[in-house]
């Protein structure tokens, strides 16, 4: 058989591959309009998880790479669940790492709401304005992001699920400006501390703004070129700038995690995580005793975070993680177990682990 030959055959059988992927995410919207009417979660991790191991066994099957398949399958996955009438809300302007998060997680067919705060994220999710929001919770480098933690305390939303972004920080400015000519650099508060080493070597006016992007957008509105923006390289894409400096961030392990709210549950997905939050008895010992218990159990804690009640001086509310789904008897069983020593406990939502992308660079 001649090239030509084989290459026609190659492009009936491209041609063939997208008519059932377009099939195939026909299918995929039908489906989604079937959980709206019915209320359910457009994350179904326990199916997806099945649909990956029919795959692999296909793929040994017809002598297929098992990993080469699951890597095509995911991001086919990633589009089948953006095309059922995903809005995902972020805090941020476009380009945002919130929202180069959201993309990564649904896919970048996923429509994305921009917020101005965390507060609005949540009350979009809270009355249902879009399906989910995201929110960062902590960074590698910088820690815990409190007030997102607050908010629980103040709206009915679940966790369903969370993702972990690399984070590349960049300076961006005019396309006609010189690394030597920068004298103010604006950026999110956290951001800034995380490039600390670069920006320190600069030698410039570092001033605090509510979001990254939204640096970038507003220093493309001045004609000033003696100002840059720390934000991600897609935020100058958008908004017609240049990155004259990438990578700038202290650590290059510089990961920051994210939890996907909604307003409902995710069933098992058999490698899930439970996130609560509890307040302890005012007597001696309440704290240790309720820790006790869940290890007694057998409860793998992966975090413990306190905040402020915000209600009386020196009183906390207790943020944990821990391995499992809160529908598992083993666990529904510990947290009836930490009841007696708590005035609450509240469960923020179980939801799949992430899968780990970190590495040491």
């Amino acid at each position: 058989m001649s090239i030509d030959e084989l290459r026609e055959r190659f492009d009936t059988t491209d041609r063939e591959l997208v008519r059932l992927l377009a099939e195939r995410f026909k299918l995929s919207r039908a489906i989604g309009e079937v959980k709206e009417q019915l209320g359910l979660p457009v994350l179904d991790a326990a199916r997806e998880q099945l649909v990956l191991e029919r795959v692999r066994d296909l793929a040994s099957e017809f002598g297929v790479d098992a990993q080469d398949i699951e890597g095509v399958y995911r991001r086919v996955i990633d589009v089948s669940r953006s095309v059922q009438h995903t809005t995902v809300a972020f805090q941020g302007e476009p380009g945002a790492f919130s929202e180069e998060a959201a993309l990564e997680f649904f896919g970048r067919a996923v429509t994305t709401c921009s917020c101005e705060s965390f507060d609005d994220v949540f009350s979009s999710v809270a009355e249902e304005r879009t399906r989910f929001g995201i929110v960062p919770v902590e960074n590698s480098s910088e820690g815990s992001i409190s007030r997102v933690y607050d908010l629980f305390m103040d709206h009915d939303v679940r966790v369903c699920g969370e993702t972990a972004l690399r984070i590349v920080h960049c300076l961006i400015a005019h396309r006609n400006a010189t690394l030597g000519g920068i004298r103010r650099v604006y950026s999110h508060p956290q951001a800034l501390g995380q490039c600390r080493s670069f920006l320190s070597h600069l030698g410039c006016e570092l001033i605090p703004a509510y979001d990254t992007a939204g640096s970038v957008k507003m220093i493309s509105e001045e004609p000033a070129c003696d100002a840059g923006a720390v934000a991600g390289a897609r935020a100058a894409e958008l908004y017609g700038m240049k990155v004259i400096a990438t990578g700038i961030e202290d650590s290059r392990n510089n990961y920051t995690r994210f939890f996907i709210l909604s307003k409902r549950d995710v069933p098992p997905s058999g490698g899930d995580k439970t996130s609560i939050v509890f307040s302890v008895r005012h007597e001696p010992g309440a704290l240790y005793a309720a820790l006790r218990v869940l290890a007694e159990r057998g409860v793998n804690l992966t975090k413990i975070e306190s905040r402020p009640t915000r209600q009386q001086p020196w009183e906390y509310n207790f943020y944990l993680d821990f391995e499992g789904h809160r529908l598992e008897p083993d666990f529904d069983a510990a947290l009836k177990s930490i009841e007696p020593y708590c005035i609450f406990v509240r469960v923020l939502g179980s939801y799949p682990k992430a899968k780990p992308v970190w590495k040491t660079l």
